[in-house]
């Protein structure tokens, strides 16, 4: 065996046996501060201001400390914004669609035209259509010529009506007169001063009263009912009308449909129905955008949702690189139920109509501004609840935990806020520190 590794043995073996056996004794050595420890404190890594090595205490009691790197903060009034990541929506959009059936026969437009509210789009062929509309109208002449008809009635049942009237009070006045005559002739009758044939007469006379008196009353009935007749009549003719006219305007709506306008002024996103097509009803005719302005749609979660006003200024940047500034014009009061985030909308002028319907863009709400520190975004850390924070260095030198609260994330660092005015944040080294934990800090400034 060769010398070589018969001393390669002994040294591993030694080392095996102070690292398993003598491991405490190994470490206070290693642990015990040498001459050069001050210069190295100078001269460290990251080297920009930190504290000099003669301001580090080297007792024992520092010595049981861990090292950090802190990170003296002072806050700062900061202009504040919501950011979203939203896209770009067209103001209106509509698909104009057929409310009747039958050829096409105007000539199309091309998408990308610009058309104008109430500009022709599609003219279907109107068919028999107008002959419908002439008979309905021939109708409605008919019907207003048997009004007037009708109304003639009522004067000459009004006269039967008192005709019958004047009869039946003359009947009235004989069957009194008839009554008068039978009482007296009874009386005379039992005095033995009228024979019984007068008697006879009399009472003949006064059944042929009453008589006079039904059938007069019942030509009055027949008069009035002949009133109602007429009265019926007129209302029939009314209702002829009605019907004649409902007739007219239904043949005058559908003679409307053949015509399809633009319901509103914007650009042709699609060709308009060809010439010659056969249309039916829910056929598509064209589709209608309307761009200027153009809506900014976005999302904010419900812990940001506090900050948006109706009315806020608003910028965003498009993906093609161009800014564009709005106002907010809408905010939902109802979250979304699976995101659980607000629906906000944003008119941004768009004359030239470069923007377009469903760009990506990045959105930015002006809300008000805010005390906040920038930090580092490493310094950000975690608590055993999950709580995002930061980790400070108080003035008895332990460490302690802080939330914040993330209002901004940039190249410089990220703006929380949350922590007092001033604050030594540990920037390295808050990974191996807890609560409570003494800790050995070095400053860096802030650049």
């Amino acid at each position: 065996m060769r010398p070589v590794s018969l001393i390669t043995a002994a040294i591993v073996m030694c080392a095996l046996y102070l690292f398993v056996f003598q491991r405490d004794t190994l470490l206070s050595v290693a642990q015990r501060p040498g001459p050069e420890t001050a210069e190295s404190a100078v001269d460290t890594p990251d080297g920009i201001g930190e504290t000099p090595a003669s301001e580090v205490s080297t007792s024992p009691e520092t010595a049981t400390r861990v090292a950090v790197v802190a990170l003296k903060s002072v806050a700062q009034q900061v202009e504040s914004a919501v950011f979203l990541r939203g896209e770009t929506q067209a103001a209106r959009q509509v698909d104009v669609l057929s409310e009747t059936s039958g050829l096409i026969i105007s000539e199309p437009l091309r998408k990308g035209a610009q058309v104008t509210a109430g500009q022709i789009l599609c003219q279907v062929d109107p068919g028999t259509r107008m002959i419908s509309l002439e008979e309905t109208r021939a109708r409605l002449t008919e019907a207003l010529a048997r009004v007037p008809e009708a109304r003639a009635g009522i004067p000459a049942a009004e006269a039967r009506v008192a005709e019958a009237e004047a009869r039946l009070s003359e009947a009235q006045a004989r069957l009194t007169e008839a009554e008068i005559n039978q009482r007296a002739a009874t009386r005379l009758g039992e005095g033995g001063f009228a024979s019984e044939t007068r008697v006879a007469a009399t009472t003949a006379a006064l059944e042929s009263a009453r008589a006079g008196v039904s059938a007069a009353d019942s030509a009055l009935k027949s008069a009035k009912s002949g009133i109602e007749s007429a009265n019926s009549a007129i209302e029939a003719a009314g209702a002829g009308v009605q019907s004649a006219e409902a007739s007219v305007a239904a043949a005058q709506a559908e003679i409307k449909k053949l015509t399809i306008k633009a319901p509103f002024g914007g650009l042709l996103e699609s060709d308009t129905a060809e010439l010659g097509a056969l249309l039916q009803p829910g056929g598509h005719c064209a589709t209608v955008i309307q761009l200027d302005p153009i809506k900014l749609v976005g999302f904010v979660p419900e812990t940001e949702v506090d900050r948006v006003t109706v009315g806020a200024p608003a910028g965003a940047r498009l993906t093609s690189g161009r800014e564009v500034v709005g106002q907010v014009t809408f905010l939902s009061r109802s979250a979304d139920p699976t995101t659980r985030t607000f629906r906000v909308e944003i008119t941004v002028p768009n004359t030239d109509r470069a923007i377009r319907d469903g760009q990506t863009a990045e959105i930015a709400i002006e809300a008000e501004g805010a005390v906040a520190h920038l930090l580092p975004q490493s310094a950000l850390t975690l608590n055993d609840n999950g709580d995002l924070g930061v980790r400070l260095a108080d003035e008895a030198g332990q460490a302690t935990f802080m939330p914040v609260t993330l209002l901004n994330d940039a190249v410089e660092g990220v703006l929380v806020a949350g922590l007092p005015a001033q604050a030594d944040v540990i920037v390295v080294g808050q990974e191996y520190v807890t609560d409570g934990v003494p800790v050995a800090v070095t400053y860096r400034e802030v650049t």
